[in-house]
């Protein structure tokens, strides 16, 4: 069974930044592909960031790009998402995710932990 588990969350004014971490359980961590989603009141979920096994590869979306940083810890079964210059717009649910790299899709999600920037 894996599980993910997100912490880092809160509240943070406009400019400011904030680290998401998210353990994940299991013997396999090292091959699965990770990622964060977002959710904001009345929208769809929608991904923020994905990170290959290795961490050569990252993938963001555009509303984030040269603002965040997904990274990963292979030892400590971590991953992260650094969010730099905090917009009110990035107020939402972050969710962490994983996906084996047979899949296609992403299977295995945490409860997410808000973040709210304010203006």
């Amino acid at each position: 069974q894996v599980q993910l588990v997100e912490s880092g969350g809160g509240s943070v004014q406009a400019g400011g930044s904030l680290r998401l971490s998210c353990t994940v359980s299991g013997p396999t961590f090292s091959t699965y592909w990770l990622a964060w989603f977002r959710q904001a009141p009345g929208q769809e979920r929608d991904y923020v960031a994905y990170i290959s096994p290795d961490g050569g590869t990252t993938i963001y979306g555009d509303s984030v790009k040269g603002r965040f940083t997904i990274s990963r810890d292979n030892v400590k079964n971590t991953v992260y998402l650094q969010m730099n210059s905090l917009k009110p717009e990035d107020t939402a649910v972050y969710y962490c995710s994983a996906r084996r790299a047979s899949s296609a899709t992403y299977d295995y999600w945490g409860r997410g932990t808000q973040v709210t920037v304010s203006s």
